[in-house]
């Protein structure tokens, strides 16, 4: 028998225990040993829930228990999340996280932690919510070399980019829709501007790398600019947009970025629709895999959280490779980076068309019937390079009185 405690009974702790109590005997099963919740930390009481009996207040009873191996954090954010799991790992408990936000501002210290002690620190829960990616990355895709993982990681940005794509609706209205159904928290700051997203990307890159990945040096963007006039052309163009945290690998430079980007329906994130999360992995052998399911919910992440419970237990003892180490992975230029580029323009095509061609060459022009603007689809350029004549396009129409730039999207499309 190892006993273990869940610090936290919000979604995920709540999730875990009823795991933990309904699922005993497969557990076991798979654990070897069965695995017995001794304690539920949490500042509330649960009189009528079925872990009652099991609610502590003092977190220095787990830590100090030296019965309970095992120790989940559901408490998210980081304080006191990261004091108490560093005490914890640092006591010999095996602790397994579904928090992001720690992993990604403490993970390289507490991985260290865990291998000096002899124990884990486990956060398959902490990307993708239940899709298996951590495992998969560390497990099954362990003698690959990876070139590109590029992710649709926030449920809430994609359930309101769908939303605005199928129905036409503006962003503010799927915002507040996202906000009553429980998808968006009221501060939605994290999600809507990329930063979760950002912090799941750099998780991913440093399994990949086995590097320390630094989630405050990605280039990151958000959703809030995004209309539904952007999807209006999108159709035009067979196209829809996403945001996606993609890192991909070149020439041994390391180029990571969080942005909207324009896919088209041959690629295989445009189907990712509503709550759910997709996951694109390119390596060298296995070629193109992707991974595909719910990127939260109660039950999906809890569902992870207990497979690495399961983990920790077939492993007491033994430290499991995982992770990254503490030298800092330098992350590329994206200037160099390349792209073609969705630009949305004030004013008439045909008047603005030399202009265009002159600073961008031959594109794709796209008109929408009774709009005061037009849009073009650029070739294939650096980002450095489509920097500098959008600023000259620009300088120049503000110069002769005129509205400029209004828009501008990558995109995975051909110009």
């Amino acid at each position: 028998m190892m006993y273990a405690a869940i610090m936290g009974y919000g979604t995920i702790g709540s999730g875990v225990a009823q795991i933990l109590l309904e699922s005993r005997e497969r557990i076991a099963r798979c654990a070897g040993q069965e695995i017995g919740l001794k304690y539920v930390l949490d500042l509330r009481e649960f009189p009528d829930s079925p872990v009652a009996d099991r609610i502590v207040h003092d977190f220095r009873v787990i830590e100090e228990d030296r019965q309970v191996r095992l120790v989940v954090e559901a408490m998210g954010g980081l304080n006191p999340a990261y004091p108490f799991v560093k005490a914890c790992l640092n006591a010999g408990k095996h602790v397994v996280t579904s928090n992001k936000a720690l992993v990604a501002a403490h993970g390289t210290e507490l991985l260290q932690i865990a291998r000096d002690k002899g124990v884990n620190f486990f956060f398959e829960a902490s990307v993708g919510g239940g899709i298996p990616i951590i495992r998969t990355l560390y497990r099954c895709l362990m003698g690959e070399g990876i070139r590109e993982i590029t992710g649709i990681l926030n449920g809430t940005t994609n359930f309101i980019l769908t939303k605005m794509d199928r129905e036409g609706a503006s962003f503010d209205e799927v915002l507040r829709e996202a906000q009553e159904l429980g998808y968006a928290e009221q501060n939605p700051q994290a999600d809507v501007e990329g930063h979760d997203t950002c912090r799941k990307i750099a998780i991913l890159t440093a399994m990949v790398t086995g590097k320390e990945v630094n989630y405050e040096d990605i280039s990151t963007e958000g959703i809030t600019r995004i209309t539904d006039m952007d999807f209006c052309y999108a159709k035009e163009l067979g196209a829809s947009v996403k945001l996606l945290g993609s890192s991909r690998i070149v020439d041994g430079k390391v180029y990571v970025r969080v942005a909207p980007v324009m896919i088209g329906r041959e690629h295989p994130l445009h189907a990712v629709c509503g709550v759910y999360n997709g996951i694109l992995v390119k390596s060298d052998m296995l070629g193109t895999s992707m991974y595909y399911g719910s990127g939260a919910g109660k039950l999906p992440t809890a569902s992870a959280v207990v497979a690495d419970l399961i983990e920790a237990a077939q492993n007491e003892g033994i430290n499991v490779p995982i992770g990254w180490g503490a030298e800092r992975q330098e992350i590329a230029d994206n200037g160099t980076s390349k792209s073609s580029y969705f630009v949305r323009i004030f004013g008439d095509a045909n008047e603005k068309a030399k202009a265009v061609q002159e600073e961008l060459g031959e594109v794709r022009t796209l008109v929408l019937e009774g709009a005061d603007e037009f849009a073009v689809l650029t070739r294939e350029m650096s980002e450095a390079e489509f920097t500098r004549h959008a600023i000259a396009l620009d300088s120049k129409w503000q110069k002769d009185g005129e509205d400029g730039i209004r828009q501008i999207i990558r995109t995975e499309l051909e110009g």
